[in-house]
């Protein structure tokens, strides 16, 4: 059997499907112990609901709630409310304080691993008092929630900083409040063009030093710091200067197999949204470098790298498209409506590429549902059959 993909020269070609079914993981015995891992989790829309692009978002929160369930069931931990949930790309605050209020109540349910993004996504615009403010406001529905803070990048504090002193400022005021140790973010231009010039500058250089001053100051109120550059020797390098005890998560969705593997003078943390589609994968990875295995590590994860690089293809920030297209595929929800309409950000060459992809990496338990759900995309799409 085959299916016709249409391929970028606006021709067709024939793929051949997978037909053996992926047997099921084995349940794990708890979390992987030498590497803390996130999978930064997808929101499911609800296709019901009659909303608008620039509305509030519809979310369907039985679906959203399982798939988080799916891969803490893998032992990994859930980062909630991030960039790959769409927030501010469809997600408002309103929408995102109820993702994390649930999340965090299921979490403590099942006894899964939580963080949450708090940012000031509900102020566009304002003074650094106004910034600061926002962020407690944030920072507050986190904590009461009972779930590690992760504080975001700020578009508003990116666009009323004159320079690296008001970082400092404004993180050392949340830092000193943080009633946790919380896990700081960069978030590189190429995921949001409004936070270049983070840090105080857009050279990296000098922003990576306002990064590093800032933690110096509250080394005791930093686990961590989550770095989305895609840049490995600057990630390496940055993580090498952190004090001890403050962990360096992979945010590099192409280099994140060597990063985690690290070297004889450390390793990355993963906090990573391209570990949604890959979770159970990336899950077996880990474990097997709990037991020293690099080379069954290698083995396991370097082969994803295609499918990630092609997922996170500029413009990177529409890679939540080809995410939530593989959760469909893979059957963890019943269609492919994203919240915003963001279901059509990608093309059709894109989303076929990925399903090719996915399927080769056998990222699919039940491959006959994802060819009929990628055959039924392709015939909406006018592809004959």
């Amino acid at each position: 059997m085959t299916i016709r993909l249409p391929a970028p020269d606006g021709g067709l070609r024939a793929y051949e499907p997978r037909t053996d079914p992926v047997p099921p993981a084995p349940a794990p015995a708890g979390p992987p112990v030498s590497r803390t891992v996130f999978s930064a989790a997808h929101v499911v829309a609800d296709p019901y609901a009659d909303t608008t692009p620039d509305g509030p978002a519809a979310v369907d929160w039985d679906a959203t709630l399982a798939f988080r369930r799916h891969l803490w069931s893998h032992g990994l931990g859930v980062a909630e409310a991030m960039d790959t949930a769409q927030r501010g790309m469809g997600l408002d605050w309103a929408g995102a304080a109820e993702l994390i209020r649930r999340s965090a109540a299921e979490a403590k349910a099942v006894g899964g691993r939580i963080a949450c993004g708090a940012g000031t996504d509900h102020l566009p615009h304002g003074t650094l008092p106004r910034i600061r403010a926002a962020y407690e406001e944030q920072l507050a529905v986190v904590e009461e929630s009972g779930a590690q803070a992760i504080l975001m990048a700020s578009r508003a504090l990116a666009a009323a900083a004159t320079g690296p002193d008001d970082y400092l400022d404004v993180y050392g005021h949340l830092l000193r409040q943080a009633s946790e140790p919380v896990i700081l973010h960069w978030l590189g231009p190429m995921f949001d063009p409004a936070l270049d010039g983070y840090w105080g500058s857009a050279d990296l250089d000098a922003a990576t030093e306002t990064f590093l001053a800032v933690i110096a100051a509250h080394p005791d109120k930093v686990d961590g710091v989550k770095v989305s550059l895609l840049d490995a020797r600057r990630e390496v390098e940055l993580r090498r200067r952190l004090p001890d005890g403050v962990r360096c998560y992979t945010g590099d969705d192409f280099h994140y197999p060597e990063l985690i593997e690290g070297d004889d003078q450390g390793f990355s943390h993963a906090l990573l949204g391209v570990f949604d589609p890959l979770g159970p994968l990336a899950a077996r990875a880990v474990r097997t470098l709990d037991t020293g295995d690099t080379t069954s590590f290698r083995a396991l994860l370097d082969p994803t790298v295609p499918l990630a690089r092609h997922l996170f293809h500029p413009p990177t920030r529409y890679y939540k498209t080809g995410v939530v297209l593989l959760a469909w595929l893979a059957g963890h929800q019943d269609h492919f409506t994203m919240v915003g309409g963001l279901q059509s950000a990608r093309s059709l060459p894109h989303l076929a590429r990925a399903y090719e992809l996915a399927d080769g990496l056998g990222l699919f338990p039940d491959p006959a549902l994802a060819e009929s759900r990628m055959k039924s995309l392709l015939t909406v799409h006018g592809v004959p059959r």
